[in-house]
C-alpha cells in the first residue's frame, strides 16, 4: 500500500457531507480513491456520483431502487448491491481502508459497526451511532484495530485542540453552538414556528434533519454525549456555548486556566480532510480565514427554557444505558412529523420525553437491546404524533 491512494468506502455519498468528502477525493487522486458509495434512496444521485468516481461497487439502501442502479452501472462494469446486509458487507471489503459514515440518524449504526469489526479506519460524521450506542462502541474499539477520526466540526476541532496535550489536564471541553434561527426569538414565538422557518440556518448548509436538530439544539446534546465517547471526558466537564458567528468551532480549557480554540469559516471541507488525512493537514483543504473579517466574536450561554432538548444530553448520560438510544429514536420521529407540520416545535420534545417514560430502561444493552429499544421508542412515538 506505499504510495497507493488511500481507499474510501463513503456511506452516505448523496448528502452534504458525503458529496464533500468526494469533492475532496476528487481533487486529491494522487492521495484517496473512493472504491465504494452508498446512499439511502437517491439512486439518481449515487449514479452520478458513481458516473463521476467510478467505485468498485455501489450500494443503494433502498431494495426497490436497486434494478435501476444496477441497469446504470453494470455496463460500466461497477458492481451494484442493495440493502442494510450488502451495506454492512460493503465496508468490510478488501479493498477499503477508511470508512466515511456520513449517514444522518440511526441507519449509521449497523455499516459502524461492521466497519470496526473488520478492522476499518472510521471518518465519522454520524453522530447518532456515539449517541445511541456509546457504550458499546467503544467496547467493540477496545477489541479492534480500528481508529476513529471525528468529522463532525465540533469534534474536529476539540481532536485538533487536544493534539500533543496531557489528557488528565482537561479541565473541561466548551462546545459550541450557532443558537441556530430562533437564537433571539422569544418562546412564544418559537411555539408557533414552522418548518419553514426552522430550516433557515444563519450559518451553514445542512439537511433537513440536521438543521432542525440546530433549531432545538438537539444536536447539542447528541455532541455532548459524542464527546464524552470520543474523548473519555466526565460529563461533567463537556459544556455548550452559542456561538452565532460559527467561526470558533469548539475550545478546550486546561487545569492552568489555558484556552485553546480552533478556528475556520462554516464550512466542512477542513474536517473532512483532516479525517481523511488521519490528523495530516491537506493544503488548501478550506479557504482561509480573514480575522478582518470577524472583528467581534461573541458568545452566551444557551438558554434551556427557550431549547429544552439541551437538557436532555444530562439525562441521557446519567441514566446510562439504553437512555440515548430512546432519545435518538423519538427524536427522529417526531423531527419527521415536525418536518411535515404535524406537530409543534415544542412537540418534539414533548414526544421524547413522554416515549422516555413509557419505554423500559436497560442497564446494560448489548446490540440487540439497541435495535430493539430503537423499534420500540420508534413505534410508541409514531403512536404519540397519530
Amino acid at each position: 500500500m506505499l504510495d497507493q491512494p488511500k481507499r474510501i468506502a463513503v456511506i452516505g455519498a448523496s448528502g452534504s457531507i458525503g458529496t464533500q468528502t468526494l469533492e475532496i477525493i476528487g481533487s486529491h487522486p494522487e492521495k484517496y480513491r473512493a472504491t465504494v458509495l452508498a446512499a439511502g434512496s437517491r439512486v439518481d444521485k449515487l449514479i452520478e456520483l458513481s458516473l463521476r468516481h467510478r467505485p468498485a461497487l455501489a450500494v443503494i439502501a433502498d431494495e426497490s431502487k436497486h434494478a435501476a442502479l444496477s441497469e446504470a452501472l453494470r455496463p460500466l462494469g461497477i458492481s451494484t448491491a442493495a440493502g442494510e446486509k450488502a451495506l454492512c458487507e460493503a465496508v468490510c471489503r478488501d479493498d477499503v481502508d477508511t470508512v466515511v459514515t456520513a449517514t444522518v440518524g440511526y441507519s449509521g449504526l449497523a455499516p459502524t459497526i461492521a466497519a470496526i469489526r473488520a478492522d476499518k479506519d472510521i471518518a465519522l460524521a454520524n453522530k447518532e451511532t456515539l449517541v445511541v450506542a456509546g457504550s458499546y462502541i467503544d467496547r467493540l474499539l477496545s477489541r479492534s484495530r480500528s481508529k476513529v477520526y471525528p468529522v463532525d466540526s465540533e469534534h474536529s476541532a476539540i481532536y485538533q485542540c487536544l493534539a500533543g496535550e496531557d489528557r488528565s489536564k482537561v479541565r473541561r471541553l466548551i462546545i459550541t453552538a450557532s443558537g441556530g434561527p430562533f437564537r433571539t426569538w422569544e418562546r412564544e414565538r418559537i411555539a408557533l414556528a414552522k418548518a419553514a422557518d426552522a430550516l433557515k440556518h444563519p450559518n451553514w448548509s445542512m439537511g433537513a434533519k440536521i438543521t432542525i436538530d440546530s433549531a432545538t439544539m438537539m444536536n447539542k446534546a447528541f455532541e455532548i454525549i459524542e464527546a464524552k465517547w470520543l474523548f473519555g471526558v466526565h460529563s461533567q466537564k463537556i459544556t455548550a456555548v452559542v456561538h452565532p458567528q460559527s467561526i470558533v468551532h469548539s475550545m478546550v480549557e486546561f487545569v492552568d486556566g489555558a484556552i485553546k480554540a480552533q478556528l475556520g469559516l462554516p464550512d466542512m471541507k477542513l474536517p473532512i480532510a483532516y479525517a481523511l488525512g488521519e490528523a495530516a493537514r491537506l493544503d488548501d483543504a478550506e479557504k482561509p480565514l480573514s480575522l478582518s473579517d470577524f472583528t467581534s466574536l461573541t458568545f452566551e450561554a444557551p438558554d434551556a427554557g427557550r431549547f429544552p432538548c439541551l437538557s436532555l444530553a444530562a439525562k441521557a448520560l446519567d441514566e446510562g444505558g439504553n437512555c440515548a438510544c430512546i432519545i435518538n429514536a423519538a427524536n427522529e420521529i417526531a423531527v419527521a412529523a415536525f418536518l411535515k407540520d404535524r406537530i409543534p416545535f415544542y412537540g418534539i420534545y414533548d414526544i421524547i420525553e413522554r416515549t422516555l417514560d413509557h419505554i423500559e430502561r436497560i442497564e446494560s444493552p448489548d446490540y440487540e437491546d439497541y435495535v430493539a429499544t430503537n423499534d420500540e421508542a420508534r413505534r410508541y412515538a409514531s403512536t404519540l404524533i397519530n
